[in-house]
C-alpha cells in the first residue's frame, strides 16, 4: 500500500525486516508504556544491543550491533534514525498469538502513532474465546479502528472463508497494517481508509473494535475516546454497528470504561441502545483497574478507577 508514510519500495523493505526477523526466531512482548519506560531506564549499552533491544525495547544502537542484511532492510524501509551519534529504529515489532507486528517507536508521542500493549493482548484473547456468531457463514467482517491490523489478522485465520476489512482514518496505522497482513500471509484480509464505517458499504456479520477510551489533552488518536470521560467513540461504534449488523451478527467491542461512584456510564447508554435496537447483549469486566495514572489527571478528578470492558451485542438469524 502506497501512503504518505510508506512507499511501494519502503513497504517491501519493511516487510523483508518483518520476515528476516521472524526467521531469526526473535520474540517481543511488549508492555505497558509506564513498564517500558522503567526498563529503559536502566544502565545499558548500545554496542550491546540485541534484536529486542533494538526492535522491541527501541534503544539506541550502534552499526556494529547488528548485521548487515537487517541494517540495509532498516534503510531501505526509512525506518533507521540517527540520535547522538547512535541509531534507532522508528517501528517497533510486537509478537502476539503467533503473529509478528509493526507498530510506532516509543514513546508513542506523535498525533498518529500506532499503538501497541496489553489492551492489544487482552482483545485479541477476548476475540479468540469468545463463540462465533449466528450468521453461518460468517461472510464480512469489519475491525474498526484496525490500528496494527491484529484484530483482522486474528479473524481472518479464525474465519477463512470471510471477507477482513481493517479500516481506520489513520493512514500511519493503514501503512502498518498492510505490512502486518502481508507478514502474515493472509489473503482474505486488506486494509481501507474509512472514518467508522462511513466509507465502506454493506452489512456484516461481525463487527470488532478496540477504540481509544481516556480522555487525551493532546487528543492523539489512538487514546483520545472524546464524550464523557472517553466514552465516545465507543458509543458512536455501538451506534454504527446497531444499523449494519446482518441477520445473526455481532458486534464484539473491546473498551475502557471510567468508574465514578460505582456507576458504568458506557453500560447504561450502550445497552439502552441496543435493547432498543432489540439486539441482544453481554458484557465482561476483563480487567477491573486499567491506567490507574489517569486518575492522577484533571479530567479523571471523580473517577475511581477505569476497567477494561468486553461487550458482545447479537442480532437475531
Amino acid at each position: 500500500m502506497t501512503t504518505p508514510f510508506l512507499t511501494a519500495v519502503q513497504h517491501q523493505a519493511l516487510l523483508a525486516l518483518g520476515a528476516a526477523l521472524r526467521a531469526r526466531k526473535y520474540q517481543f512482548t511488549t508492555v505497558t508504556p509506564a513498564t517500558q519506560a522503567r526498563v529503559l531506564a536502566r544502565p545499558f549499552a548500545p554496542d550491546q544491543s540485541t534484536l529486542r533491544d533494538i526492535f522491541g525495547w527501541n534503544r539506541p544502537f550502534t552499526e556494529a550491533a547488528i548485521d548487515d542484511d537487517l541494517l540495509a532492510c532498516m534503510r531501505a524501509a526509512g525506518v533507521l534514525e540517527e540520535q547522538d551519534g547512535l541509531l534507532r529504529s522508528s517501528v517497533r515489532l510486537s509478537t502476539l498469538a503467533g503473529e509478528w507486528l509493526f507498530h510506532s517507536s516509543y514513546p508513542t508521542t506523535q498525533a498518529d502513532a500506532v499503538f501497541f500493549g496489553p489492551d492489544t493482548c487482552r482483545f485479541v484473547r477476548a476475540m479468540e474465546q469468545t463463540p462465533a456468531p449466528a450468521a453461518d457463514p460468517v461472510r464480512r467482517i469489519v475491525d474498526i479502528g484496525c490500528g496494527s491490523g491484529v484484530g483482522a489478522i486474528t479473524l481472518a485465520r479464525r474465519f477463512p472463508q470471510a471477507e477482513v476489512l481493517a479500516v481506520d482514518i489513520n493512514d500511519r496505522a493503514l501503512a502498518l497494517a498492510d505490512v502486518n497482513i502481508h507478514l502474515a500471509g493472509v489473503e482474505n484480509a486488506s486494509a481501507h481508509h474509512s472514518n467508522l464505517l462511513t466509507q465502506v458499504d454493506g452489512l456484516f456479520d461481525l463487527i470488532v473494535a478496540n477504540p481509544p477510551y481516556l480522555l487525551d489533552a493532546a487528543q492523539r488518536a489512538y487514546r483520545h475516546g472524546g464524550g464523557k470521560l472517553g466514552a465516545g467513540l465507543s458509543l458512536q461504534i455501538v451506534q454504527a454497528a446497531i444499523v449494519r449488523l446482518a441477520q445473526g451478527g455481532a458486534l464484539w467491542l473491546y473498551a475502557g470504561v471510567a468508574m465514578e461512584n460505582g456507576e458504568d456510564a458506557f453500560l447504561r447508554q450502550a445497552t439502552a441502545m441496543l435493547e432498543e435496537a432489540g439486539l441482544r447483549w453481554t458484557y465482561e469486566e476483563i480487567d477491573p483497574d486499567v491506567f490507574g495514572e489517569e486518575l492522577e489527571t484533571t479530567g479523571y478528578a471523580g473517577v475511581e478507577r477505569i476497567a477494561a470492558v468486553w461487550l458482545v451485542a447479537s442480532k437475531e438469524a
